[in-house]
């Protein structure tokens, strides 16, 4: 029973969303409480489980969508961006043009979201394919793969990071093992793919864009707009690296079980067990390199540092940077929304005893879970087409399998995010953005941006179930 109801959960969804163009919030929410109703709990109980839901998401992952629009802001309006492009392509050569958009995709997609850093680096992409006399979807191909990675792997993009929290994964290693498919994908779905269209004639649509314009004197350097815009990146490798190092530290509750007042009791105590003199100050160093790691203060420093690196350093006022960063987080709010409908969704699931049911017939289940989370968040982009709501709705579905088959929670994360990558078709945003700015007809836009995407998820999936093998 509680299998059907969740397929009756899941049509509803898609009913909502593809037949009556709900949002998605407003449909993850009423989804949550037919769901809730057909499982036996009453109304009040839907709503105390509703609002649960919210609130724990939204403790876990607010500060993080919030910093990281931020620094996104901050890494477009001061021409960081174009700063990054323009020094790459310099210094790779004409040849290697390719590769430089690869590069800045991944270092602007990072914080920003896809909509977002593809509007903003669009007219690059133009400008370098009037000044190069390159295909502009030879030069676009390249740079959408890379952003199209970013998005769907990793944190601190929204999907992967709130799917992190409910795999119980550890955002940080999500991260580490999320950069390995980054090569291959972009370089298949990116490089590789863009040779069939090298010879495809496509102009920029009359009057769709307003190139932004900076004066030489006006960017910043190329240094300090990779330092600013990796910040988040390096912080939260290191963090990576410490447990993968020392393994990962006990939760805080477990902590207290073993009588640590703190992590840095725990890692002491640790270091002291190996005889090491200086015990004391590792700890403390490991304790700050953690701190410093948690994606909400590596996002935090991050936009702290570009504040005075791309604003203050340059010369803004600090009225008029804070405007900034208050436009930047009104700009996700309707994604925060979503999220947070997703997280009712999940502990309406949970209360409701459902996870609980599919954890015990999952005991006997012999398919692999990485390769069902993969399909499973497949077709709901198909269904969906947003990649996001694919992503959430996959993810508290397919939890009680991959904690009773015990695959890695980290794994689990990139392979339900290399499924809501795939099918992109009519009902994705991002599906008629390429195809305008690029100028191209529905069956180009198929047989380009559709084989993106796809080949991107492929290569995602595939590279996760070898490094499963390994793991």
């Amino acid at each position: 029973m509680p299998l059907i109801v969740v397929a009756i959960g899941i049509g509803v969804l898609l009913l909502l969303v593809g037949r009556f163009k709900l949002n998605a919030f407003f449909a993850l929410l009423l989804t949550s409480f037919v769901v809730g109703l057909l499982n036996g709990m009453n109304l009040l109980e839907i709503l105390d489980s509703v609002l649960k839901g919210i609130g724990d998401t939204m403790g876990k992952i607010i500060l993080i969508l919030a910093f990281g629009a931020m620094l996104g802001k901050l890494v477009e309006e001061s021409g960081a961006a174009h700063t990054i492009t323009y020094r790459l392509t310099e210094m790779m050569g004409p040849k290697h043009i390719q590769y430089a958009l690869l590069v800045t995709g991944f270092l602007v997609g990072l914080p920003m979201l896809y909509n977002a850093s593809f509007l903003m680096m669009i007219p690059l992409v133009y400008t370098f394919a009037a000044t190069t006399r390159l295909p502009l979807l030879y030069l676009g191909l390249p740079l959408c793969a890379t952003l199209s990675v970013a998005h769907g792997y990793l944190p601190p993009h929204p999907a992967p990071t709130y799917v992190s929290f409910i795999y119980e994964a550890n955002v940080n290693k999500v991260l580490l093992y999320g950069l390995v498919p980054v090569i291959p994908a972009c370089f298949f779905g990116g490089i590789l793919l863009s040779k069939f269209f090298r010879h495809l004639d496509v102009k920029p649509p009359a009057g769709l864009f307003q190139e932004r314009h900076f004066e030489k004197s006006q960017l910043p350097g190329l240094g300090i707009s990779i330092f600013t815009a990796s910040i988040p990146v390096l912080l939260m490798l290191m963090g990576a690296v410490v447990d993968l190092a020392f393994g990962p530290p006990p939760a805080k509750a477990e902590l207290v079980k073993q009588g640590f007042d703190g992590l840095g009791a725990y890692y002491q105590a640790f270091f002291a067990a190996k005889g090491i003199q200086s015990a004391s100050l590792i700890a403390h160093v490991l304790t700050v390199v953690k701190f410093l790691s948690d994606a909400n203060v590596a996002l935090f420093m991050a936009v702290a540092v570009g504040v005075y690196t791309l604003g203050l350093r340059r010369g803004k006022n600090m009225d008029e940077l804070m405007k900034t960063l208050g436009q930047s987080a009104g700009a996700i709010s309707m994604i925060i929304l979503i999220i947070a409908g997703g997280g009712a969704f999940s502990q309406v699931l949970k209360d409701s005893h459902v996870n609980e049911y599919i954890r015990l017939q999952a005991t006997g289940l012999h398919f692999n879970p990485l390769l069902l989370a993969f399909m499973v968040a497949a077709l709901f982009r198909l269904a969906v087409g947003s990649a996001t709501v694919a992503t959430m709705t996959t993810a508290p579905i397919m939890l009680p399998i991959a904690q009773q088959t015990g695959t890695s929670p980290e794994l689990m994360v990139i392979a339900t995010g290399a499924g809501s990558i795939m099918w992109s078709h009519f009902n994705d945003i991002g599906f008629w953005m390429f195809k305008e700015y690029f100028n191209l007809s529905i069956k180009q836009t198929f047989l380009s941006w559709t084989v993106m995407e796809c080949t991107v998820g492929i290569v995602g999936i595939v590279t996760v179930l070898i490094m499963n093998c390994f793991m």
